[in-house]
């Protein structure tokens, strides 16, 4: 079994985004691994291997709009199911 099933994927649309502050919360607040937050003020892309996305998706519609979520069991895929 893999230690972070979920890989939570989206775009954050906003104003005075800061990336290196995402960054730092998704390491002080989240359990996971992969993190990718990566963009400018107005667009940020997340990438994040986590158990719990649902507390991802709750922090990053703080920041601006989200869409563009996808969410995959990887441990589903691991086993050859779709996610």
């Amino acid at each position: 079994m893999l230690e972070y099933r979920y890989d939570t994927q989206l775009l954050i649309e906003g104003k005075d985004l800061d990336e290196d502050g995402i960054n730092a919360y998704f390491t002080e607040n989240f359990q996971g691994d992969c993190l990718l937050a990566v963009g400018d003020e107005e667009l940020i892309k997340i990438h994040f291997h986590t158990n719990e996305p649902w507390k991802v998706l709750e922090y990053c519609s703080t920041l601006g709009e989200i869409y563009d979520i996808v969410v995959e069991d990887m441990d589903r895929q691991a086993r050859g199911l779709k996610g």
